[in-house]
């Protein structure tokens, strides 16, 4: 029997903030820089434990820096990200609905720090919301994968065409439509269609952008924004106007809803520059005045190994 092959996803160390020179301004607390030093430590710490365990399983293996990726993934039979939930979402860029993939969060946030060190600086770490594994369990989690105990949950994405062609990358959590300067006004219509309405409602705006998340999205900007979390198993999406200004009466609920499975969200740009940001500000596309975009739940699912506390 062919052994199992596992691409290790690793968030890379020159994501850290360097530690400024003594003579610098910035290096007045030492203790931002000791909280900055730990960080990267116990990043780095986490990787080698990841590896030592895999080193021990029969398993072929390999490690890779997350922005080495380049290509879609079709080599491995699971993919664990070390890092946190950015790792895990740029990992998803790059896979299909085949590939189950494991998220290790490297460096989660202690309370009892963020507690002492409040009234001096955030010192909050990663979130890794959908994250399965910490150091404390990972060898725990692999082994309930690797004997048949654990099973992904698959997780709807959003997908997005652009004058009718399909952009290349899915979102998992959401895309951020808005001018490329977020303090310039964006111009914008939509509908939202299905095969049974004849004559969807157009609601025209003028505001910061447009943000439309799925439902593992749903507790990310959209929640921060005054949106509401979803089943982690739902496929509607969540759009919500940003900050929009003097809408129409009749406009005003449409502002903040739902597109659901067997409906698709059509949006006409009218600022003379935009962008489409997927999953966060590293994958982006440039849109101009009079393009069409079709935002839907018409994409592949990924298959994710969740914590507990999203099962449940």
């Amino acid at each position: 029997m062919a052994r199992r092959r596992v691409l290790l996803l690793l968030k890379p160390f020159d994501v850290y903030p360097p530690r400024p020179s003594s003579s610098s301004p910035r290096a007045a607390n030492p203790k931002v820089l000791n909280y900055l030093d730990d960080r990267c430590r116990v990043h780095k710490d986490t990787i080698n434990f990841c590896q030592s365990v895999l080193q021990r399983k029969s398993l072929d293996w390999k490690p890779l820096l997350r922005n080495h990726l380049s290509h879609r993934m079709c080599d491995a039979d699971l993919v664990i990200t070390v890092g946190g939930d950015g790792t895990l979402l740029q990992a998803s860029h790059f896979l299909d609905g085949s590939i189950p993939v494991l998220g290790v969060n490297s460096d989660p946030t202690r309370l009892e720090e963020v507690d002492e060190l409040n009234d001096e600086f955030d010192a909050t770490r990663s979130t890794g919301y959908l994250c399965a594994a910490t150091a404390g369990n990972f060898e725990q989690v692999l082994d309930e994968i690797l004997e048949g105990h654990k099973h992904p949950t698959e997780l709807a994405r959003l997908s997005v065409n652009l004058h009718g062609q399909q952009l290349s990358t899915f979102a998992l959590n959401d895309i951020l439509v808005s001018h490329p300067c977020p303090a310039s006004v964006s111009r914008f219509s939509f509908r939202i269609k299905s095969e049974c309405q004849r004559s969807p409602h157009l609601v025209n705006c003028r505001s910061s952008g447009l943000r439309v998340s799925t439902a593992a999205g749903s507790t990310a900007a959209m929640l921060s924004a005054g949106g509401f979390p979803m089943p982690i198993s739902s496929h509607d999406l969540q759009y919500m106007v940003r900050e929009p200004i003097f809408p129409r009466a009749t406009d005003v609920p449409l502002m903040h809803g739902l597109v659901k499975p067997d409906q698709s969200m059509h949006v006409a740009w009218y600022s003379q520059e935009g962008v489409v940001y997927i999953d966060g500000s590293h994958v982006f596309y440039s849109i101009q005045h009079g393009d069409i975009i079709e935002i839907s739940s018409e994409a592949p699912i990924l298959k994710v190994f969740l914590p507990h506390r999203l099962l449940t």
